[in-house]
């Protein structure tokens, strides 16, 4: 297993250094310049319509519900323990470079939220499905590589990104049940008592959501996604309040390492390649911007303009690196070395004992638990996005609609007895692949989103307080969108 995931991180860390962040940032920036930086002019617009999205669904999935889908995704394990290896592997620079990927990264789920949304299909239980593998063949006419983009997302959103959340809960809650329930059990295969347990326990709760499908999600996601982002950033925040003349220090240590060649400053080692890399895999992870999952989430959203949902996807990824990400980096770094430099911390449980070291120890119960949700919440999500993709490939047929649940809940369970190294470099090959896909795509498809765009601007600027999409002998648009989702309505005889 070890020398799997050698391998694998050495394949991940060249794609990351040679072609992800080149190719991620040079695409976010491009987008950012064409759209006169609408991640910044129209923040305050972002802000307004996240607080108006909880009605309009019509019975569907409202645009709140869709965002808050993304959001459990989103914020998860890459903002607790993707931050911390970050940090470890990458120095304190490693957040500059989060920071960077998120900045230009909200122009990005800008352009994919919203063209998810303008390419998007009526599913025949009466919701929408689209994303990445929608556009391509729709807007691209490529089929062959909306198909692989589509498979490629089922492997790593139903299998990959399921056993990297679960293997996240089960080495946290492992920690939390002593040394004795540690122990290998006899004829278990080497498992001990606390994985069998924890992954139990993520068969069953994961069982019960997947198994109803999109809409059960959207209900559970909606309500416990922003709770438990909400509790963990108070949790956080009260840290860096009682540490606030720190700050100063910290910032210090984030810009030095950011472009220092020195591997040692700020006392986690990195160096600049090293802090660039894992910035960029762990940003990459945590907030999802380009990398093509979000929209499926944001094109189940029944709104009325595409630009809409745009506008709050783009804010779920300022909520997850600026806020969360940032918030558990100071944590990490207040703590200081008598907490990171300790023979036996690593990634899964460098937060927790942050946060412990400066509230308690009585909080590593509660930190287990929230992050046992906030991981759970991101298992349920993962499904979202592979069940979208299955269907793309085969439709409305029913044996595949129920692989998709079976697998999600099955690798979700086995990647709680999974090697953390393996899963980990795992997922970061198969985010690049899905990335570098997407970004082809957005590049190719930016003209929609930019005449939509326009569209929605004219109509604020005509005083129109909830603008209408219309998608065909739209002036603004290259083009008629297609199908039937965006047609102009018919107008009643009197």
């Amino acid at each position: 297993m070890e020398h799997i995931a050698q391998i694998e991180q050495q394949i991940a860390d060249w794609i990351t250094m040679h072609l992800t962040i080149v190719i991620l940032i040079g695409v976010g920036l491009v987008l950012t310049v064409v759209s006169r930086g609408v991640q910044l002019r129209l923040f305050p617009e972002m802000v307004r319509t996240v607080l108006g999205s909880r009605k309009g669904a019509d019975g569907g999935i409202s645009s709140f519900q869709a965002f808050a889908i993304s959001l459990a995704a989103r914020v998860g394990i890459g903002n607790v323990f993707g931050v911390a290896a970050a940090l470890m592997f990458g120095g304190p620079g490693a957040i500059f470079w989060m920071w960077v990927v998120a900045l230009v990264g909200m122009a990005t789920a800008f352009f994919e939220a919203t063209l998810a949304q303008i390419f998007k299909v009526k599913h025949s239980d009466g919701s929408f499905r689209g994303g990445p593998a929608y556009y391509i063949k729709r807007g691209m006419k490529n089929r062959v590589l909306a198909n692989v983009f589509a498979v490629i997302t089922v492997v790593t959103c139903g299998i990959v990104i399921t056993s990297v959340q679960s293997n996240a809960i089960a080495g946290t809650l492992t920690s939390a049940f002593g040394e004795a329930a540690k122990q290998p059990l006899p004829g278990a295969g080497g498992f001990s008592a606390a994985q069998l347990t924890v992954a139990g326990l993520i068969f069953v709760f994961s069982a019960m959501v997947i198994f109803g499908g999109i809409r059960t999600v959207a209900r559970v996601t909606e309500w416990m996604a922003p709770i438990m982002a909400t509790i963990y950033v108070i949790m956080v925040a009260i840290v860096c309040l009682m540490s606030i003349t720190q700050f100063g220090t910290v910032l210090g240590q984030i810009f030095t390492s950011a472009f220092s060649m020195d591997a040692t400053v700020g006392g986690l080692g990195g160096g600049i390649i090293a802090a660039m890399i894992n910035g960029t895999k762990r940003g990459l992870f945590s907030n999802e911007a380009g990398q093509g999952t979000a929209p499926n989430a944001a094109a189940t959203a029944t709104v009325s303009h595409p630009v809409r949902q745009g506008l709050i996807q783009s804010l779920g990824v300022f909520i997850d690196t600026i806020v969360v990400c940032t918030a558990t980096a100071f944590v990490i770094l207040i703590a200081g070395e008598k907490v990171w430099g300790g023979a036996d911390v690593n990634p899964s449980n460098l937060t927790t004992l942050a946060v412990a070291n400066e509230l308690g120890a009585w909080t590593i119960v509660p930190m287990a638990i929230l992050i046992f949700v906030l991981a759970y919440s991101s298992i349920i999500a993962a499904y979202v996005y592979s069940d979208t993709n299955m269907s793309f490939v085969f439709g409305d047929a029913r044996w595949a609609t129920w692989t998709v649940r079976v697998v999600c809940v099955a690798s979700a369970t086995i990647g709680a007895l999974l090697t953390l190294d393996v899963v980990w470099n795992a997922v970061d090959i198969a985010m690049a692949v899905m990335t570098i896909t997407n970004l082809v795509a957005l590049v190719f498809l930016a003209r929609w989103v930019l005449g939509a765009l326009r569209d929605y601007e004219a109509q604020r600027r005509d005083g129109v307080a909830e603008p209408v999409f219309v998608g065909e002998k739209n002036p603004l648009l290259p083009g008629d969108v297609p199908g039937s989702v965006w047609k102009r309505p018919k107008q009643k005889k009197k």
